[in-house]
């Protein structure tokens, strides 16, 4: 196939269900880790269309749901300051801190500007010296080579007042972290194709191996996504765990070698909290020691932050599939686009706007 509506084909679609039903012979829960692909589940509804004995959990694959309040908290305080142009994607503007958001803050009079790539926050440093420039550096290692670039351009041109503020967070860690929980109910994964795409999948044979569950690197579209979930029921009835990739149009086991080589010449490995989950061991990057003139909260002075998160909130067990968005006391109602309470119903990619989007009416 080479085009994109062949992967939202109808009749592919249903060989793919029946394919499912004919496969699955007992109960199987499986984590899709990526929002965007919770989002196509939700909206084309293929979480009806197939097996009732697969169970599918919405994991914390959405960045902008992740990222702590504390960090919202500290970008608000940098964007807050008179000389100050304060630079993200448009994503994280609408994202509650403890008592406001970017947007808002943009709306009192505060230098806040929607940016398509973190470069273009270092055209704008350059253009206005007498400004400090500030990127919220938010994703997961899709987004990291391209800021990781943005500081290493700065650097090399010394554009001295440009920063970023990073919350970078890294996948294999936050698998391994909803398998060792207690709590955990996932018996296979749906691993997040534009991941993979920068990463490859080698470092899922380790976690396949030592935990023998099945991944499968799985794309976003409807095709995609039947076809992933084929191939995971498929090694769970036979026993099977592996690494397996769904979206080899695109995947390759080794991933892009040169986005892998500016992310680590910049960026090194560190703890991260995740919001709604508490801090993950090795999840996150943060600045090398040759770049910290270019960290935003070493150069303002906002590193020790710590805040509660709202107990009526359950965004943290949605985060790591104990709950359904449905579950909560407050969705829809209290929660909603406009007015969210925690990043799941704010993100375009979160479990709790994907629901409210497609299945309100339904449910």
């Amino acid at each position: 196939m080479k085009y994109l509506d062949e992967y939202r084909d109808s009749d592919k679609a249903k060989l793919l269900v029946d394919a499912i039903h004919k496969k699955v012979t007992k109960k199987w829960s499986i984590m899709e880790i990526c929002g965007g692909q919770t989002h196509s589940i939700v909206k084309y509804g293929i979480d009806d269309l197939i097996s009732p004995n697969i169970n599918l959990i919405h994991g914390p694959g959405c960045p902008v749901c992740v990222t702590p309040i504390e960090k919202i908290d500290k970008a608000i305080e940098i964007a807050s300051k008179a000389n100050v142009i304060f630079c993200s994607f448009g994503d994280m503007l609408r994202v509650p801190g403890s008592n406001t958001d970017l947007l808002k803050l943009k709306a009192v009079g505060s230098d806040v500007r929607i940016v398509y790539s973190p470069v273009d926050a270092v055209q704008i440093a350059k253009q206005n010296p007498d400004k400090e420039v500030v990127f919220f550096a938010v994703g997961f290692e899709t987004t990291a080579p391209p800021n990781a670039q943005a500081v290493f351009i700065a650097h090399q041109q010394g554009v001295m007042n440009f920063s970023v503020l990073v919350s970078h967070v890294l996948v294999p860690p936050a698998i391994k972290a909803i398998l060792d929980s207690k709590n955990n109910l996932v018996q296979g994964f749906l691993a997040a194709g534009h991941v993979c795409t920068v990463m490859g999948y080698k470092e899922y044979e380790e976690i396949v191996s030592k935990y023998k569950i099945p991944i499968v690197v799985t794309g976003f579209e409807p095709v995609d996504i039947l076809q992933g979930i084929l191939m995971c029921v498929s090694q769970l009835e036979e026993g099977r765990h592996e690494a397996e990739n769904q979206y080899s149009r695109v995947v390759t086991r080794e991933g892009n070698a040169k986005a892998m080589e500016v992310m680590y010449e910049v960026f090194e490995i560190c703890e991260r909290k995740w919001r709604g989950i508490g801090e993950i061991k090795k999840s996150g990057f943060r600045l090398k020691e040759k770049y910290s003139d270019y960290d935003a909260e070493l150069k303002f002075g906002v590193v020790n932050y710590s805040v509660e998160e709202s107990g009526e909130c359950i965004s943290g067990l949605i985060l790591q599939g104990i709950k359904k968005p449905v579950d909560c006391p407050v969705f829809g109602t209290k929660c909603n686009p406009e007015h969210p309470f925690g990043a799941t119903m704010v993100s375009t990619e979160g479990a709790c706007s994907a629901y409210y989007l497609y299945k309100e009416k339904k449910l």
